[in-house]
């Protein structure tokens, strides 16, 4: 399974993320978060980062404007959307995309079943809540463009490999406190998804 280890706020995290074998960053760029990220300071991350690391610039309720400009001025190289988007918002995208299925139930996550998607549990909150999906409702379906984020943990994390997710998304599991993350569990983590 691929990796992104998301809310990613200073460059000592990235770069342990990326030692580790991190596939994938995450930089959040929605106010209201405690993981929030300004472009200033994702800039200064991401411009020391070094080569074929994905870098994905995380959007709640914004235009595709705000999208195409963060990731233009940021070098992000994809943008989660966790907000509902239409064909017209699609159309205005600069950049590759990934769109965020915040699942109330089993239905839900077949949506967008011919997309790579990524697969949360429904919470008020936009992310970072820490909560697990129902992992049952992932039985006998086809996994291989689902990421799947909410409620991972290094402990947890192995027990998903018999469902053939494309990816695993990990925030809150792997922090000392909001945003900043635990090294140990971080190499932990990323072992466990990909040994």
């Amino acid at each position: 399974m691929r990796t992104k280890i998301c809310g990613i706020t200073s460059y000592e995290d990235a770069m342990v993320a990326i030692e580790a074998g991190a596939d994938a960053l995450g930089f959040v760029f929605y106010e209201k978060s405690p993981r929030y990220i300004t472009i200033e300071k994702a800039q200064e991350i991401i411009r020391k980062l070094p080569p074929f690391v994905e870098k994905v610039a995380l959007f709640v309720n914004v235009t595709p404007e705000i999208v195409n400009l963060t990731c233009k001025q940021t070098q992000a190289t994809l943008a989660q959307l966790h907000f509902e988007i239409n064909d017209e918002f699609v159309e205005a995208l600069e950049i590759p995309f990934v769109r965020v299925i915040r699942a109330k139930s089993r239905e839900d996550i077949q949506n967008y079943a011919d997309e790579y998607r990524l697969v949360d549990a429904y919470c008020e909150a936009y992310g970072g809540a820490g909560k697990r999906i129902n992992i049952e409702w992932f039985d006998n379906i086809d996994c291989s463009k689902i990421i799947l984020a909410g409620g991972l943990t290094p402990s947890n994390v192995a027990s998903l490999k018999e469902y053939g997710f494309y990816g695993v998304d990990v925030s809150s599991g792997v922090e000392l406190s909001h945003g900043k993350k635990d090294a140990k569990k971080v190499r932990e983590f990323i072992k466990n998804a990909c040994s």
